[in-house]
């Protein structure tokens, strides 16, 4: 090979100049180049780069289980102070509570304003705690406050998310935060509800907090994690209550998805990981629950501030390891050199064997090694001679196969690259045998080629059959292969020489099981949901619901005046109005609500993370888009509209079906209403027996 090389190559070399191609070198520079491509060389570059991949492999290693360290220890260290500062706000907000409900003893059921005003005043010494006290009736109307604020008293409560917890609830509650009309800072309401002796609601007390003051976060304040390292809290909805940065606080957490530590953090979680927060920068994260607020306190350290330290050592050793490389090339190069001298002859031989000059390389030499490699030439030579006798007539017979195969085929080598793909697989990728095997992987789909080269790599290293389904982009579609690759197996040594693989083309299949998975659950007129996909989203919403109290909403309705289009203009005209009325549906809700047609011009929609107060406004809104839809026959427009019942997940509910007969009682009373009516029905508002009336 190198005689070849160099008849090819070298084009006229002189006592001073050398011509390889049309690149003049001078003789000198030709022979370093010469030199660098022997033995010696390679051996001490492959030395060198060893020392080298050691040295990184160390360095990676020590950087490794530094990180190691200082994430366990940094990780720790804020769990500490995370737990601390859940535990010591979560006692400022128990206080709170309890001076809310010694006070509302007090009081006791007393309504009278004047008396209800004067005990406030007696109690000014919760001032130093809230910024200011209300005290309501049970209508929500506020009866009384401290200090007294003009306009505050007569003020309508019922509205407010906090009223309608309360009520609901009959337990203490800590409110969203709200921007004070007064002081236009961040406020939180703490409200305790006022209760007869049968547990009758009479109205709350609530104390008045602001968010940049009054001791509950002071301590955050003077937290200290090194120049960039911060604590702040949170809501449970995804509000920022405290943060160094005060033009994020009382604004909602943007992209919760983008955060899935604190989007669990703010489902009931705590613990700590690793991720970015509001940036790039990936930084150490801590959790902790403020349970009797429902609020979570995050502590947040860089972790290239953390890693600083350890990143200077680093560098020390790298430097370390250089100048000691320094010292030991020169021994390595004239120790190589003495141990190589023997390969010339070697060298000389081999080359003959390949000019046909001799059949076998001789060797007289004491080194055991540069023998053994002489013999195994000499077995290997015999070897290549038998298979050449019998290659040809075997690369006929295969070809003769894999060509006239019906089925997608390929080979790979065991370096894992293909080598060949017969007429049917290149028709089915549409691709040409020219095409290098880089392009035409870059047509696997993204979401698969990872997984694919794993699997491949194992495949490889294993021994293991390939078995894999993935999708391939060609042209402008989307096919489906079923890859399914075999190890090639010598019969007398037992090792792998390559793969033997068979691909079909499954996407019809598969986009046959796509399309019955979806029409089990889907009604085909509408595309809507149908009651099957329907009640699972209801089982998977009332089980979020027990697990984690995420509230969610139902609307159960039918059409008003359907029967006439059906009966006047058919079927055909009674589905158009279902298809128009599902568009309208499924245009007015969320994109994370699920609607369906449970059958006959019955719908339901599930509002998922849904208040009852945003249930009515979007129930509201479907009644007014669905009375503006229409449909024409001969001239006659049909209109309909919708009598709706509402209602929300209970802490009593058993199951979904006590939501759905709720929902369903409002509906048939928004038809004795006089039908395109919406109507509520709360737990504490329905009488199961009332069905049987």
């Amino acid at each position: 090979m190198r005689c070849l090389y160099k008849s090819f190559i070298l084009t006229r070399m002189t006592n001073d100049t050398v011509e390889i191609g049309t690149t003049v070198l001078s003789a000198p520079l030709y022979k370093r180049l010469i030199q660098f491509r022997s033995l010696k060389s390679r051996l001490l570059l492959g030395v060198s780069a060893t020392l080298l991949i050691l040295a990184a492999v160390v360095l990676g290693l020590t950087w490794q289980a530094g990180q190691s360290m200082l994430q366990e220890s940094n990780v720790t260290h804020l769990r500490y102070e995370a737990n601390m500062l859940a535990d010591e706000i979560t006692q400022q907000v128990e206080n709170r509570i309890e001076a809310l409900e010694r006070l509302s003893q007090t009081m006791g059921t007393a309504s009278d304003t004047e008396w209800v005003q004067y005990e406030l005043a007696k109690n000014d010494s919760l001032l130093s705690w809230f910024e200011g006290i209300v005290v309501s009736d049970e209508e929500g109307r506020l009866i009384a406050d401290w200090p007294s604020v003009v306009g505050r008293i007569g003020l309508e409560t019922r509205d407010q998310e906090y009223f309608e917890m309360l009520r609901g609830t009959r337990n203490v509650h800590v409110s969203e935060p709200f921007i004070g009309r007064a002081t236009q800072m961040p406020l939180v309401l703490i409200g305790v509800p006022r209760l007869n002796a049968r547990g009758d609601f009479l109205g709350f007390i609530g104390g008045v907090v602001r968010l940049d003051s009054g001791g509950l976060f002071s301590r955050l304040a003077k937290i200290r994690l090194g120049d960039h390292g911060y604590s702040a809290v949170f809501s449970a909805s995804g509000n920022i209550l405290y943060h160094p940065d005060d033009r994020l606080v009382n604004t909602p957490i943007a992209d919760r998805e983008g955060y899935p530590t604190l989007d669990l953090a703010l489902d009931g979680w705590s613990g700590d990981s690793v991720g970015t927060l509001f940036g790039e920068q990936p930084l150490y994260q801590s959790y902790s629950q403020i349970w009797p607020a429902s609020w979570i306190v995050g502590l947040y350290l860089p972790v290239g501030q953390a890693q600083t330290p350890l990143a200077d050592f680093i560098h020390r050793l790298w430097w370390i390891w250089v100048v000691l490389a320094l010292f030991l090339l020169p021994l390595l190069w004239g120790l190589l050199a003495r141990i190589l001298s023997p390969l010339n002859l070697l060298e000389a031989q081999i080359g003959e064997v390949g000019q046909g000059r001799r059949s076998h390389v001789r060797l007289e030499t004491s080194m055991q090694e540069l023998q053994q490699v002489a013999q195994t030439f000499n077995r290997v030579e015999d070897e290549r001679q038998q298979l050449l006798d019998n290659l040809q007539e075997r690369e006929a017979f295969l070809d003769s196969v894999l060509n006239s195969s019906p089925q997608g085929m390929f080979v790979a080598n065991f370096g894992g690259r293909i080598t060949y793909m017969n007429p049917a697989l290149l028709k089915m990728l549409s691709i040409s045998a020219e095409t290098q095997m880089e392009a035409w992987l870059e047509k696997i789909h993204p979401d698969d080629r990872m997984g694919v080269a794993d699997l491949w790599a194992h495949s490889l290293k294993t021994g293991k059959d390939f078995v894999r389904q993935m999708r391939f982009l060609k042209n402008d579609e989307t096919l489906w292969l079923d890859v399914h690759a075999r190890s090639v197996m010598l019969s007398q040594q037992g090792h792998s020489i390559g793969l033997v693989g068979v691909v079909k083309d499954i996407t019809e299949r598969r986009q046959q099981e796509a399309l019955q998975r979806w029409e089990a659950e889907h009604d085909p007129l509408t595309g809507l949901l149908n009651r099957r996909g329907f009640l699972r989203r209801l089982e998977e919403a009332f089980a979020d619901f027990q697990k984690t109290s995420t509230p969610s909403a139902l609307l159960l309705f039918d059409l008003d005046h359907f029967k006439p289009i059906n009966d006047e203009g058919g079927h055909a005209l009674g589905d158009e109005m279902l298809r128009r009325v599902a568009q309208v549906i499924a245009w007015e809700v969320r994109r994370s609500d699920h609607v369906a047609r449970q059958g006959g011009d019955e719908f339901g929609v599930l509002l998922p993370s849904c208040t009852l107060v945003q249930a009515q406004r979007i129930a509201e809104a479907l009644r007014v888009a669905v009375s503006e839809v229409s449909v024409t026959h001969e001239g006659k427009v049909y209109n309909v509209t919708l009598s709706m019942g509402a209602t929300r997940f209970n802490e009593n509910d058993g199951s979904v079906e006590d939501a759905l007969t709720r929902a369903d009682a409002a509906s048939y009373e928004a038809k004795d209403r006089g039908r395109n009516e919406v109507v509520v029905k709360l737990p504490s508002e329905f009488d199961p027996l009332s069905l049987f009336d």
